[in-house]
């Protein structure tokens, strides 16, 4: 459990207004003090994080937010921070003092949440000093189509009952989506090319390749994992061909030279647009590479904060073979963690990273804002493959991506011939 990624584990995210027990529901549903507690008001000033296990949705990640009542600017930098957090929430506990009844607080979260269609479940909390009256558990129903929970987060009343709600709402399928064992049948072999430079952490892989491999096994299939300089030898040994070969994006040439063209091509970044994202989506905004102009302003976008190194894919590879193929110089920003741009339309291209470290809902929802800003969305994976001018090599084990890609530019070329 503790070594399951948090980009893999159930989100839920706990909303409510100040004092409702939010941090002490968290502390309640874990049986630790893993959140503060307070009296005063507004206690939880951002969002945390805090990964856990409850049988049987098994690996999750609690949220705990600022309170939706909080007052002031600052107040309100903070009530926007927690209303961020529905983009990457699968569940959501909807907290109430037993005392109170629903508000437009709590209205203006079952509506966000209806529309991004996330599931709520309503907590009336505080039992054991608040009993909530009939009307109000009969307002929590009508607002969320459901019955709250009561519960008493201090003495532990109605907690398993809650556990027993988050269960029968959370998404069924919500972590039934696989990196790579649909494209393979048992006994299949795949060899995967991971590079080890400056980028690879010392005595170890990175956590896409790690996962790739456990899929692989997951699903009765071989796994072959080669240096790029291994591969053609590799091939050559193996008794019969792999079904496939999952390269990283920077050795993606050298891969596809010693690659037979009747196995398939893919790498793990573009692996990971499907598993995390949107892959479709990604592969229209391969198109807006083309183009771009110098001067135009490009975002990268990175879901994690890992340490950069002196040749950095994010922050110098992928800018330099940009502005090689636009001609020019290109205006670049930045962006990294949890933060992700709120205007996107002043932005020509967004490029992002393969979320590894993020939950499918986040990247969803950034693709989703670009898309709506009118912003071309790439990942890296897609940015270098196409690029290199082997995207549709590269998506091999996607036919019908190779069919959209292949309509795109047709379209393209009636757009610029007026054919």
């Amino acid at each position: 459990m503790q070594n399951t990624p948090r980009g893999s584990r159930l989100h839920i995210a706990i909303f409510g207004k100040r004092n409702a027990g939010k941090s002490s529901l968290i502390n309640a549903l874990t049986n630790q003090d893993i959140a503060l507690v307070s009296s005063v008001p507004g206690t939880t000033t951002d969002p945390v994080y805090k990964a856990m296990e409850i049988l049987p949705l098994g690996p999750v990640v609690l949220i705990d937010t600022a309170g939706l009542d909080d007052e002031g600017e600052l107040g309100e930098l903070r009530v926007q921070r927690s209303r961020a957090v529905l983009n990457k929430a699968d569940l959501v506990l909807l907290v109430l003092d037993g005392a109170d009844a629903p508000g437009v607080f709590e209205e203006e979260i079952s509506r966000l949440c209806q529309k991004k269609d996330v599931p709520v479940v309503g907590v009336l909390n505080k039992a054991d000093v608040n009993a909530p009256e009939k009307l109000t558990v009969e307002a929590f129903t009508r607002l969320l189509q459901k019955k709250p929970q009561v519960v008493s987060a201090a003495t532990g009343a109605g907690i398993g009952q809650l556990k027993i709600a988050m269960i029968q709402s959370a998404p069924q399928k919500w972590d039934d989506l696989s990196i790579v064992g649909d494209l393979l049948e048992p006994g299949d072999t795949a060899v995967l090319v991971t590079p080890i430079d400056r980028a690879a952490p010392k005595g170890r892989l990175i956590l896409p390749q790690v996962q790739t491999i456990r899929d692989i096994l997951d699903h009765d299939a071989l796994s072959v994992v080669v240096k790029e300089e291994q591969l053609k030898t590799a091939l050559g040994q193996l008794a019969k061909k792999p079904r496939i070969v999952i390269t990283d994006s920077q050795a993606f040439l050298k891969a596809d030279a010693d690659t037979p063209s009747d196995v398939l091509l893919t790498s793990f970044s573009i692996l990971f647009a499907r598993y995390k994202g949107d892959l479709e989506a990604l592969v229209r905004g391969a198109k807006a590479i083309d183009t771009l102009r110098p001067g135009d302003r490009v975002l990268m976008a990175e879901a994690c904060t890992h340490h950069r190194v002196e040749d950095d894919i994010g922050r110098v590879k992928l800018p330099r073979w940009l502005q090689q193929a636009v001609g020019g110089k290109l205006d670049f920003t930045w962006c990294s963690g949890q933060g992700f741009a709120e205007e996107l339309k002043d932005y020509k291209l967004v490029i992002h990273c393969g979320g590894c470290m993020t939950n499918r809902r986040e990247m969803l929802a950034r693709i989703a804002q670009a898309e709506e800003a009118g912003v071309g969305i790439v990942n890296y994976g897609v940015a270098i493959a196409h690029l290199m001018g082997i995207l549709p090599r590269a998506l091999s084990p996607f036919p019908a991506m190779q069919q959209l890609l292949l309509a795109e530019t047709k379209t393209e070329r009636r757009t610029n011939y007026g054919e």
